[in-house]
């Protein structure tokens, strides 16, 4: 007597002669025994005609592209500068800053508009602003990684500037100080971080010369109006045009992050807390 057993959903599978056999590398798990034979061979053809449709190449890329999507950092379309300028605007307060998140603590983190600034203090920001200058300047100049080379001559240097002003300054008949702790820190830092450190390092170039392009300037504005009677220092003004000037040294550092790994991009943007930290004491001599 023949058996009464039914056929397996496996067996109505194999037994169907018009069925091609999918590739070895091909696997359809049967995730819900509950199904019937009708439902797994209906799948089984959709599976089979999509896979023989598609080149093998494009299975793999739309299976990874799928399992590992890319992450998109902030900014980083526009080129590594613009994810700098993305975690540096995070760190204004909003008095600073439209995009700014972060919590004013300190006279020098609320608006320019409500300091009381005193000449002797001015003068002791522009003392130690020179010395983290001449630091910066003197690093590229020497070069201790080859890229450095790269910001020589850029037109953002400041060094000479503020001698100049510092000179205007001894001329009024103002006693001109010695370099105080935040500058000398700071200075100290940066010199040891550029021969250990490039990529910590060009976050400090970046946020030093670039912060004062823009709200540097505008606290200068202010505390001349203040202190000063709307006197323009040196240390505010550039030869040659200021936006084609930061343009330039964007490309340049957006040319040299390019060799970078996420891994050390990242790392420079993490150490843009650490320069707001030592920039923010050398401003906070100005209300001193």
């Amino acid at each position: 007597m023949a058996s009464l057993t039914p056929a397996s959903p496996s067996t109505c599978f194999l037994s169907n002669t018009q069925l091609k056999s999918p590739p070895a590398q091909v696997f359809f798990p049967l995730t819900n025994p509950s199904l019937g034979a009708s439902f797994l061979q209906r799948g089984y053809f959709r599976a089979v005609r999509r896979i023989n449709n598609m080149p093998l190449k494009a299975v793999v890329v739309a299976a990874t592209t799928a399992e590992k999507p890319k992450k998109r950092y902030p900014g980083e379309a526009k080129g590594f500068v613009e994810e700098m300028r993305f975690v540096a605007m995070k760190l204004h307060t909003r008095d600073q800053a439209k995009e700014g998140e972060k919590e004013a603590k300190g006279p020098e983190e609320r608006s320019v508009a409500k300091w009381e600034p005193r000449v002797d203090g001015y003068l002791k920001f522009l003392v130690d602003s020179k010395l983290v200058y001449d630091t910066l300047e003197r690093i590229v100049e020497d070069s201790a990684f080859p890229f450095y080379a790269e910001f020589r001559n850029t037109g953002l240097e400041r060094s000479e500037k503020l001698a100049k002003d510092l000179e205007w300054f001894k001329e009024q008949g103002y006693d001109i100080p010695q370099p105080s702790s935040p500058g000398m820190t700071y200075a100290r830092y940066l010199k040891e971080l550029s021969e250990t450190d490039p990529q910590a390092f060009i976050c400090h170039f970046y946020n030093v010369y670039f912060a004062h392009s823009a709200g540097g300037r505008m606290i200068g504005k202010k505390v001349a109006e203040k202190i000063l009677d709307n006197k323009e220092l040196e240390f505010y003004k550039w030869d040659g045009e200021l936006p084609q000037l930061l343009q330039n040294v964007r490309d340049k550092l957006n040319k040299v992050a390019e060799s970078w790994t996420r891994e050390e991009k990242n790392h420079c943007l993490e150490e843009t807390e650490k320069s707001f930290k030592y920039s923010g004491d050398i401003l906070r001599l100005i209300l001193s």
